[in-house]
């Protein structure tokens, strides 16, 4: 039997497209309407978003370990989580969690080693395109990366904030970064991570100047290859 999956929810959207990657793509691989178990559990956004503006990521990490405990209890035999700006606490969640994680910038950095990417565009919330998060996986895997300037950042946040996450997905915003994109490209990125869960579903393959690392479906689909296999 595949393993019990996990998944540590922290913003609506971006939730929901991993989990449906994982019931959708696990027929693809185990027959028709087939797909390993799993179970999902988050608090409120406004709940992380208090601990991340506050800079409290002690907080950040109390939420997601309480998301797990509970996830274990149900039955999980691993975890994901399919937030990139929370993985900024990993390190302080992963010693003390029930069971073991995926960590969402290893797949990312997995996937653009196996298609020889060299140098990777960052998108996301400020506090990803800021933080550690990718540049500590990216630099372990010999990949170099650039993100946007500071008025780019602001304005990536603000749509993520104030329309991703609400389901608001507007052609000025595409337009917005596809531009973007198409600087990083300028600047001799090979391809482009789409850091925030939910720009995947703004931002495609075809409309992007760019390949594209989708961080929500790659770790989804990191998440079956394991259910599946172990």
């Amino acid at each position: 039997m595949p393993q019990h999956i996990g998944i540590v929810a922290c913003s609506a959207e971006g939730a929901a497209l991993c989990y449906r990657t994982v019931c959708l793509e696990g027929a693809e691989l185990l027959g028709r309407h087939e797909h390993p178990e799993v179970s999902m559990h988050t608090h409120s956004l406004a709940e992380y978003m208090r601990c991340v503006d506050a800079n409290d990521w002690a907080g950040v990490a109390e939420l997601m370990l309480s998301s797990a405990e509970k996830l274990a209890k149900a039955g999980a035999d691993f975890l994901i989580c399919p937030d990139n700006t929370i993985h900024q606490v990993f390190d302080l969640v992963e010693h003390r969690s029930p069971r073991p994680w995926l960590h969402i910038a290893q797949e990312v950095a997995n996937e653009a080693r196996h298609c020889h990417y060299k140098r990777l565009g960052v998108l996301g919330t400020r506090y990803l395109m800021e933080g550690p998060v990718y540049p500590e996986k990216l630099k372990a895997a010999g990949l170099e990366y650039r993100i946007p300037g500071p008025k780019e950042r602001e304005k990536i946040n603000q749509i993520i904030f104030d329309e991703l996450v609400n389901a608001q997905f507007t052609p000025r915003s595409l337009a917005y970064f596809t531009e973007v994109i198409r600087g990083l490209a300028q600047e001799g990125c090979d391809a482009v991570v789409l850091g925030c869960t939910e720009i995947p579903l703004l931002v495609t393959p075809d409309t992007s100047p760019l390949p594209t690392l989708d961080s929500t479906r790659l770790l989804a689909r990191a998440a079956l290859k394991k259910a599946i296999s172990s």
